[in-house]
């Protein structure tokens, strides 16, 4: 479990097909003696679990579906990564709880900038919409925000100049794609509904 609260932004520095899946060397600023192999952590959203590491980087394989279904698939060398490690009992649950399994991509509409902060409009596919509620909580690319206003299948969100400063969110241009988690409490919610 993560909480959608960035700790490090870090860089894709190799990118390889493997005979069965695609692995990932990301060089990351955090300190990896105190992580082991087998730790999960939040690629942009994508929990995944660490399979070697070195000095100031670790390695990440995912699977086709996670490629297929995530912005992963396009990650290249050089590529920027929102990271997390996960939650520990007794951590402060600064932003909401993130299960890093992505429900859908998003794609960036509109980006104006209000003050210092900047206000971000996303189409999110169709159901997930129904699960988006203003004031509620979604994960855009790992990063835990608060919906502002929601308006059929789009929804925005303000980011303050420090999300936009120390995440990969101040990189976002119209088009782009991001992953996105829906609030867990509004999927579980979905699906009592379906089933009652």
């Amino acid at each position: 479990m993560f909480t959608g609260i960035v700790t490090d932004v870090g860089t894709v520095r190799s990118v390889r097909e493997t005979n069965r899946d695609l692995r990932f060397e990301v060089e990351t600023r955090f300190d990896l003696s105190t992580i082991d192999i087998g730790a999960s952590i939040s690629h942009s959203g994508c929990c995944l679990t660490i399979v070697e590491k070195g000095e100031s980087w670790f390695a990440v394989e995912i699977s086709g579906e996670t490629r297929n279904l995530t912005t992963l698939g396009a990650w290249t060398e050089g590529h920027r990564v929102n990271l997390e490690r996960a939650a520990r009992v007794g951590d402060e649950l600064g932003g909401h709880i993130v299960s890093g399994h992505v429900d859908g991509l998003g794609e960036v509409l509109s980006i104006q900038s209000e003050g210092g902060s900047h206000r971000v409009t996303f189409r999110v596919p169709r159901p997930l919409h129904r699960l988006i509620a203003p004031k509620g909580s979604i994960t855009v690319d790992g990063v835990s925000l608060t919906v502002n206003e929601v308006e059929d299948d789009t929804f925005g969100v303000n980011l303050i100049p420090h999300t936009w400063d120390v995440t990969t969110l101040g990189g976002l241009t119209v088009g782009a794609k991001v992953n996105l988690e829906i609030d867990m409490l509004a999927r579980y919610l979905a699906r009592w509904r379906e089933t009652a």
